[in-house]
């Protein structure tokens, strides 16, 4: 590792291990391809279903946006080579997406919510990676271990929804629920106001 890399932290390959969600809001979990480690980042239930309907290699009847985004990459002649969630701050979530032309020799970041990215990169085939400052800065999961734990706790993350999820498996109060660039986090921070205002009258 060079001093560039040293300075930019750690960046480790990840892959999509479940997606919960709601009629308001979802979760995706990433999964450390070579630890135990898994991060739920929470994203708008449009984007989860633009990441679950490509994984599940059923074509949607017309392009939705993710598809119209990868037909002018390709029809520039460009390729996403890969993604990269590289931060969070104030439980927003940032992320880049690489793409390079087709001799390869011109390559820029592009700067994506991580749920944007997600959905291209499963269009493209492309690795995702996560830097490691993100995972020691939020909550994770740790991996189950054995068969029967991975398949309960799939058939567990299915079926929860994620005010579930958020007390069950994160056992915590604030979640980071701002994963696509404050999505989610001002919302919460107004909702949170008003309850506390209720409580007080």
């Amino acid at each position: 590792m060079n001093n560039d890399e040293a300075a930019e932290g750690k960046e480790l390959e990840v892959k999509i291990y479940s997606i919960a969600t709601s009629m308001t809001e979802s979760i995706i979990f990433l999964d450390e391809t070579t630890g135990t480690r898994i991060l739920p980042i929470w994203i708008g239930p449009m984007e989860a279903q633009a990441i679950a309907i490509r994984l599940s290699g059923y074509p949607s009847p017309r392009p939705m946006t993710h598809d119209l985004f990868f037909s002018l990459l390709k029809s520039l002649e460009l390729t996403v080579e890969k993604v990269r969630i590289t931060d969070i701050v104030d439980n927003t979530y940032y992320s880049v997406i690489q793409v390079v032309d087709r001799d390869g020799g011109n390559r820029r970041d592009i700067d994506a919510r991580p749920s944007d990215a997600v959905a291209l990169a499963v269009r493209f085939g492309c690795p995702i990676y996560i830097n490691e400052r993100v995972f020691e800065k939020t909550q994770v999961l740790s991996k189950p271990i054995t068969e029967d734990e991975v398949v309960k706790f799939k058939h567990d993350l299915k079926n929860l929804k994620p005010n579930d999820i958020i007390s069950q498996l994160l056992n915590t109060r604030h979640h980071p629920s701002g994963g696509d660039a404050g999505e989610n986090g001002d919302e919460d921070e107004e909702k949170e106001g008003e309850n506390e205002g209720n409580e007080q009258t």
